[in-house]
């Protein structure tokens, strides 16, 4: 599309230095701005960083390894004031104990002492973690849910307690081999448990938070000088700006500096990129401007339209009319004093055009129309009906017709140049009689208006035009007929700047240029 008029592209700094310090301050805050969304998202998704697993399908068993993305948590969760949870914590380490156990078994299905109280005692954590719920300190009952979903189903029981006890009893691992039990708590249970945490408080009651840290000294500073910067260089280019004034310009950089509501960051960060060149949002820009004119044009169109009309209606069916006109005159004119000076100067302008150069050149026309008036005139009055026979009778009323309308078009024509010659000499006297025949004017066209119903039958009918414009026009208007003119519109733009829109694209000229 067309760039707006208004919107006007801005002149880049002419060092290269400032135009990559730009270019790398662009970068920087789009690094920063995909830092505040993890960080914004990590807690909520800290299952996802730890796995590296993604869920195509809820509630089924369903996994996409996504290996090759690092594990992030041993830096992040320092950060976040996350640790290992305790109880789930010794559960796992509770669960390598019995793996060491159990490998030490072989492929025999009698369990040793050892074995069958390693066996006992899993089962009782198992149970007590169902029971305490550790999941709820980090607002991940769901995946407490999810475990005691998967025990039922392994061990089709309505319990995830007994569920739990019957997985991890004697008697179910001497009909079920280990390795296949251990791949299931290997799949479908640990990686539950793993999940969980344990986030401390600080001094506020809030979860601890360090990331302002990291924030302020590798992307805060930065913005803070780049701002800086920009400033000293407005200052500069407007050598009489005040600091103040200067800094509440670059007011668009301000969620750089903010250590809440960071999220807003995104519109400075747009702002570098669309000014430093690296990215152009100018078309989407265009696009999102048009769509939001071609859904409120409308409703514009027709409340302007409306009120436009309105006002006029009310203006109509005033009765200062009178009052008005009256003040129109050369002494009444007390807020415009001039406008009868230039009034009697269009006349004085157009008199003369008209009444010397062009009624002479229409001497032809006013002659002919004159003699047919004037035959239609003497017609039954000159020759009587029962003479109208004889051809040299009509002849003779024809050229008595024709004479006198030459005659009369000459004395016309004569006046009518003569008056205009006058009218363009500078005379006092002759502008005091225009300004009084203008005066006289306003007087008798108020006193007229005062006096009969032509005021009343003039604002009737105004009225009824506007009421019958307004049910047809306004009816009329569509929203394929503003899509139109937003076309035409960048038509017309693209002409005026030389660019040609995506959807419209101008015919070339017959001829080069020159």
């Amino acid at each position: 599309m067309a760039r707006p008029r208004w919107h006007a592209l801005r002149p880049r700094d002419s060092s290269p230095l400032g135009r990559r310090w730009d270019r790398f301050v662009a970068l920087w805050a789009s690094l920063n701005l995909l830092w505040v969304a993890f960080d914004l998202t990590y807690v909520p998704l800290r299952s996802f960083w730890l796995q590296r697993n993604l869920y195509p399908l809820p509630g089924t068993p369903l996994v996409v390894p996504l290996g090759f993305i690092p594990d992030v948590t041993p830096w992040v969760d320092p950060i976040k004031g996350i640790e290992p949870h305790r109880e789930t914590e010794a559960y796992l380490k509770q669960f390598q104990q019995l793996e060491q156990a159990m490998a030490q078994a072989g492929n025999t299905s009698v369990l040793s002492p050892r074995q069958q109280q390693l066996l006992l005692q899993q089962a009782q954590m198992t149970v007590a973690l169902i029971d305490s719920n550790p999941f709820l300190a980090a607002n991940a009952s769901g995946t407490l849910e999810k475990l005691k979903n998967r025990l039922r189903q392994r061990a089709d029981q309505d319990s995830a307690k007994v569920s739990a006890t019957l997985l991890l009893s004697p008697s179910w691992m001497a009909s079920h081999p280990w390795p296949a039990e251990q791949r299931f708590w290997r799949q479908q249970i640990l990686p539950l448990v793993a999940t969980n945490y344990w986030r401390s408080i600080d001094e506020n009651g809030r979860p601890t938070d360090h990331v302002w840290r990291v924030d302020l000294l590798l992307f805060q500073s930065v913005f803070a000088l780049d701002i800086l910067l920009r400033v000293i260089r407005l200052r500069r280019r407007l050598p009489g700006l005040s600091w103040r004034d200067a800094v509440l310009r670059r007011w668009i950089d301000l969620p750089l500096l903010l250590p809440f509501g960071r999220w807003l960051r995104l519109l400075p960060t747009v702002e570098r990129l669309q000014t430093s060149g690296l990215i152009n949002f100018e078309p989407l820009r265009a696009v999102i401007s048009r769509a939001v004119v071609a859904l409120l044009a409308l409703e514009l169109f027709e409340v302007l339209a409306l009120q436009l009309l309105d006002g006029a209606q009310s203006l109509i069916r005033s009765r200062d009319w009178p009052r008005r006109l009256r003040a129109l005159r050369s002494h009444q004119s007390v807020n415009t004093p001039q406008l009868d000076q230039e009034l009697v100067a269009l006349v004085r302008i157009w008199a003369p055009l008209l009444l010397s150069q062009v009624l002479p050149r229409l001497a032809p026309e006013l002659q002919r129309l004159l003699g047919y008036s004037l035959r239609q005139s003497l017609q039954g009055s000159m020759v009587p009906a029962p003479l109208r026979q004889l051809e040299p009778l009509l002849q003779l009323e024809s050229g008595l017709s024709s004479q006198l309308a030459g005659s009369m078009t000459r004395s016309l024509l004569e006046l009518s140049r003569t008056t205009g010659n006058q009218l363009a000499r500078t005379d006092t006297a002759q502008l005091e009689l225009l300004q009084r025949s203008i005066d006289r004017f306003w007087e008798e066209l108020a006193a007229a208006l005062e006096s009969g119903p032509v005021l009343n039958q003039t604002q009737e009918l105004l009225n009824a035009l506007l009421e019958s414009f307004k049910g047809t026009y306004l009816s009329q208007i569509s929203r394929s007929e503003v899509t139109s003119l937003i076309d035409e519109l960048d038509l017309l733009m693209a002409r005026s700047t030389g660019e040609a829109p995506a959807a419209i694209k101008p015919e070339p000229p017959a001829t080069p240029p020159a």
